[in-house]
């Protein structure tokens, strides 16, 4: 017979951690934070103007990148 007090197995608790002391950031959330699609962000990737590291499957982009790629004039388009 089941014990009725017994509490249900709690999954982990992440560590919730503000977008600005991140140190890396998935392409979504790059996307976000530069107010650009996610396909802008690939095309950025492409073409060697933002960098990544590859943790597991994971493709990451280190806000560094994000905060210099801001910071930068942009007379061209993104993609055609």
């Amino acid at each position: 017979m089941p014990r009725m007090n017994q509490d249900p197995k709690k999954p982990p608790v992440r560590a919730a951690v503000a977008p600005q002391d991140k140190l890396l950031v998935c392409r979504e959330e790059a996307a976000e934070i530069l107010s650009i699609s996610v396909r802008s962000v690939d095309y950025l990737l492409a073409n060697r103007q933002l960098t990544s590291r590859r943790i597991g499957s994971r493709n990451l982009i280190p806000m560094a990148d994000l905060r210099r790629f801001a910071r930068m004039d942009h007379p061209e388009r993104l993609a055609c």
